[in-house]
C-alpha cells in the first residue's frame, strides 16, 4: 500500500519555524524602521525661519548677539533666523510672547543670564513668569567679560589698590549700578565679598547716567561689560582695574585678570536662547546644533570678539544646569549683601 504523501512531526515543525523567522523578521524590520524613525526625528532641521524674539533695545547687547550669531547660522547652514524685538520687563516680555507659541523649534526667546539666573535668585522679585516652568532652555551663545573700572581721578590703579581705599573709609567707597538687582549690582556685590570689602550703592535708572557719574568722578568704581566701556578706558575717562576672567582681554589689555588672584571671580554676563515648554529633546538637539555650527565658525567668532563677546557652546540639560549653578551663586550673594527687590 502505497504511503500517504502528508507531512509528519518534522514536516510540522519545519513549518512553524517558517512562521516564526517570519514573525521575527517583520519584528526586526518594525524595529529597524523605529530606529530609522528616532534618528531621523534627532536630526531636527529647520524648514522655515526660525524666530527670535529680543527682549532688549535694538543696538543693545542682546539684539547683536542673535543678529551676528544668526548671520552666523545663515552662513553654515542656510537656515534663515529672524529676530524680532519685543523689549521691556527686562526680557520678560519676549520671554512671555515665546511661552505660549507652539514648542516646534521655530519661535524662540532671548535668555539671558539677568532673567533666568539673577532676578529669580533675588528675594521680592516680581516675576511675570516662572522661567523653569514656562520656558525651556535651548542653548547658550555668548558671554561677555567683566570689568571693574573707576572714576579717572581715582586714587589707585588696581584691584589691590581699591581694597586698601575701601578698607580705610568703610562703607564709604561706593559703587553706581544701572538699578537694584541688575547684572552689574549683583556682580559688584560679589567682587567686594570676594575681596572682602565693604561699599555703598549708588543705583541709577540705566547703565548710561551710572556710567556718565563714574566718568564725572562722583562715584568711585562700577562693573560693566567690558565692550561698554573699553573705549572710555582707551580715552582715558574711566581706569580699567581687572576683568572677571582667568587671562587678560585684548579689548583692554592692561587690565589684569582677577581671577589669577581669586579664582571665583571667572565668571561672565551670558546670553542664551530658550523656547516654549514642553520642547521635544530632539528639537531642542536640532537648533542648539544649528547654532553651534555658527558659534564654531571663525567668522562668527571673530565677530563676537570684536565687541568683547566669547562663543558659549552649552545646550539642553547642560545650559539648564548652568542656569541653575549660576542662580545658586547670586542668591548666595544676594543672601551675603542684603540685595531685596520688595
Amino acid at each position: 500500500m502505497p504511503v500517504p504523501n502528508h507531512p509528519g512531526p518534522a514536516g510540522h515543525r519545519s513549518s512553524s519555524l517558517n512562521r516564526r523567522a517570519l514573525l521575527i523578521g517583520a519584528a526586526n524590520a518594525l524595529g529597524l524602521a523605529s530606529l530609522a524613525g528616532t534618528r531621523a526625528a534627532a536630526a531636527w532641521t529647520p524648514s522655515r525661519a526660525v524666530h527670535v524674539f529680543i527682549g532688549f533695545p535694538a543696538g543693545g547687547s542682546v539684539d547683536i548677539v542673535v543678529r551676528l550669531v544668526g548671520e552666523g547660522v545663515r552662513r553654515t547652514s542656510g537656515a534663515v533666523v529672524v529676530g524680532e524685538v519685543r523689549s521691556g520687563a527686562y526680557g520678560f516680555i519676549a520671554a512671555q510672547a515665546a511661552a505660549i507659541a507652539p514648542p516646534d523649534g521655530y519661535t524662540l526667546t532671548s535668555a539671558i543670564m539677568g532673567m533666568m539666573s539673577v532676578l529669580p535668585a533675588i528675594p521680592g522679585a516680581r516675576l511675570s513668569l516662572d522661567v523653569d516652568r514656562d520656558l525651556t532652555p535651548v542653548t547658550n551663545l555668548a558671554g561677555a567679560v567683566m570689568a571693574v573700572v573707576a572714576r579717572p581721578d581715582a586714587p589707585f590703579d588696581d584691584i589691590e589698590g581699591l581694597v586698601a581705599y575701601a578698607k580705610s573709609r568703610p562703607g564709604r567707597a561706593s559703587y553706581a549700578t544701572s538699578g537694584v538687582g541688575s547684572i552689574n549690582h549683583i556682580a559688584a556685590a560679589y567682587i567686594a565679598s570676594e575681596v572682602g570689602i565693604e561699599m555703598l550703592h549708588v543705583p541709577y535708572r540705566g547703565g548710561a547716567p551710572a556710567t556718565m557719574d563714574i566718568v564725572a568722578g562722583r562715584v568711585d568704581v562700577m562693573v560693566a561689560n567690558i565692550a561698554e566701556v573699553a573705549a572710555m578706558v582707551g580715552e582715558g575717562k574711566m581706569k580699567a582695574l581687572g576683568v572677571t576672567a582667568r587671562r587678560a582681554s585684548p579689548m583692554i589689555p592692561q587690565a589684569p585678570a582677577l581671577a589669577e588672584r581669586f579664582p571665583q571671580l571667572d565668571f561672565n554676563n551670558w546670553f542664551g536662547l530658550a523656547g516654549p515648554p514642553n520642547m521635544p529633546a530632539d528639537v531642542v538637539e536640532g537648533v542648539a546644533a544649528m547654532f553651534a555650527a555658527a558659534l564654531r565658525e571663525p567668522k562668527t567668532v571673530q565677530a563676537l570678539a570684536e565687541r568683547g563677546l566669547e562663543p558659549v557652546i552649552v545646550s539642553g540639560p547642560s545650559f539648564a544646569e548652568q542656569i541653575r549653578r549660576d542662580r545658586a551663586r547670586w542668591e548666595a550673594v544676594a543672601k551675603h549683601s542684603s540685595i531685596r527687590l520688595d
